[in-house]
């Protein structure tokens, strides 16, 4: 509905709720004087009734849950006041004259002492009930929409060091069922239980064989297996040198080094000076 269309069914709302309420003043003014109240009092009688059902319905728009549902009973609550009152100006013809006494709202003392009860209470529920509906709207909080993909989308942003490390799900070990009770007759519920198996216990060391065991001395490690060993044969030390001369034959003699040698040939720190020495001797010859 476009906003000129909203402004004016507000308008012929007001307008409808302004004639209803005119003609409810008339007759809950004439009850207020039957009632022994004065010109002044009579006059603002139907404004306590009438409007706090007014204020109990914005009180329903803006709260909610239990709140909400204590407005709507407020609400109930004094519409059909309102409605007994007029109708009891309907029967009674003597409040329809133009200065109204105090009198009777009707002919059987049981009826005319509720009518009269209803009539005198409803002020000070008007002010027991406004005040709360007021309170209550003034403390009231609207909770905020929840924005489901801007949720997930935060979640799925973030590391998994802020995500936190999933809960693991609870594990029952040994869970063993427990039997239903029987009952039979009129005796107390029995629960049958099968016996457990004997568990033979575990035999115990005596302490000085513990204490024998530990003084031992360890073993010596056993002698390597021929799969972890290296594959690659022993050589003697001419077979060294030869494969020494064979790999240094285009090297200068600033490059003849033990430490290149020992990458060269494989072989360790000590054997490749040795080898060095006898190179640069050979070629010093």
């Amino acid at each position: 509905m476009r906003r000129r269309g909203r402004v004016l069914l507000v308008a012929a709302l007001v307008a409808v709720v302004g004639m209803a309420f005119r003609v409810s003043w008339n007759a809950l003014r004439d009850v207020a004087r039957a009632i022994g109240a004065d010109h002044t009092a009579a006059t603002l009688y139907p404004f306590v009734v009438d409007g706090l059902m007014a204020l109990a319905l914005v009180a329903t728009l803006v709260l909610t849950a239990d709140a909400r549902r204590f407005a709507l009973r407020v609400l109930g609550t004094y519409t059909a006041a309102s409605l007994v009152l007029n109708y009891v100006h309907g029967l009674v013809p003597a409040l329809h004259r133009a200065s109204v006494d105090w009198g009777r709202l009707a002919d059987w003392n049981p009826a005319n002492w509720a009518l009269v009860l209803l009539a005198t209470s409803l002020p000070v529920g008007s002010i027991y009930f406004g005040s709360d509906l007021v309170a209550k709207v003034l403390h009231h909080q609207p909770a905020p929409a929840p924005n489901a993909e801007k949720t997930v989308e935060s979640v799925s942003n973030r590391s998994m060091a802020d995500q936190g490390e999933p809960t693991p799900e609870p594990r029952v070990v040994n869970a063993v069922p427990i039997p239903r009770p029987v009952q039979v007759g009129f005796l107390k519920p029995t629960i049958a239980l099968k016996p457990l198996p004997a568990i033979a216990p575990a035999p115990v060391r005596p302490a000085s064989t513990v204490a024998a065991d530990s003084s031992r001395p360890r073993r010596a490690t056993g002698r390597v297996p021929d799969v972890a060993r290296s594959a690659r044969p022993k050589r003697t030390p001419a077979e060294l040198l030869e494969q020494a001369r064979a790999a240094s034959a285009d090297w200068p003699d600033t490059q003849l080094t033990a430490d290149r040698l020992r990458k060269t040939v494989h072989t360790s720190a000590e054997k490749a000076r040795g080898l060095r020495d006898a190179l640069r001797a050979e070629r010093a010859a």
